[in-house]
């Protein structure tokens, strides 16, 4: 599946952005011209099921296969948030990157600190400004606005594909390339211990501290200081 596909900047590194659910592209508002003004052309994608891309069925390896179906092969850089972070994991082999940043991502939501199962995200759908906010405190009025537009373009199938009997650890034995991961401070996924076994299993582990899961709209100075050296 062909997704769509949103541009910042020009040349020819490139890096890429993939959301995660009940985003699209527009959650990388302030973080795509961000990267293009350190000279990349970034392509942020819209998972199928969200934003202006085709809906269909919905699982992991379909999230990835269409990744790989849409996305340049050995790209700079590739960053993913969240369910974007599993998707790429599981494309990082075929896409082949120089690098790879995996922003808080949900491999194993039965195993977080704080279990979740992606089913109650479907309430979500329904969120007004004030839930936005006071779940979301320290985004601004704009990032409060891409929360509820792009709730508006969510199928909320994805989260239901995604949870009962389909949860498992899908967290990478190991790096296919040179990978970051990034955790956030406040957030519900990581343990110190999760932290540690990531580490010794290759990864770069970073922690953004004071931030809570949605790192980059949460503190966006904090997010690109915690990828220096890798974008």
């Amino acid at each position: 599946m062909q997704l769509h596909t949103q541009e910042w900047g020009t040349g020819d590194r490139i890096a890429v952005l993939v959301h995660g659910i009940m985003s699209d592209h527009r959650t990388w508002h302030r973080v795509g011209p961000a990267l293009a003004g350190r000279g990349y052309r970034v392509i942020g994608v819209d998972l199928r099921g969200h934003g202006r891309s085709p809906r269909g069925d919905y699982s992991p390896e379909l999230f990835a296969d269409d990744l790989v179906d849409t996305l340049p092969i050995g790209a700079e850089v590739v960053i993913g948030h969240s369910l974007g972070g599993l998707a790429l994991s599981l494309a990082a082999e075929r896409l082949r990157p120089a690098r790879a940043v995996y922003s808080d991502p949900a491999w194993s939501l039965t195993g977080a600190a704080q279990p979740v199962d992606p089913a109650v995200f479907v309430t979500f759908k329904r969120a007004g400004r004030t839930l936005v906010r006071n779940f979301n405190p320290r985004w601004d009025d704009a990032d409060v606005d891409v929360e509820l537009a792009t709730l508006a373009d969510w199928d909320t199938g994805t989260a239901l594909a995604l949870s009962g009997h389909h949860l498992r650890d899908r967290t990478p034995e190991r790096p296919v390339v040179p990978s970051l991961v990034q955790i956030a401070g406040e957030g519900f996924l990581f343990t110190e211990e999760a932290a540690k076994e990531l580490a010794a299993r290759g990864f770069e582990v970073r922690t953004v501290q004071g931030a809570g899961h949605t790192i980059h709209r949460d503190d966006l100075p904090g997010f690109l200081a915690g990828l220096e050296g890798w974008v």
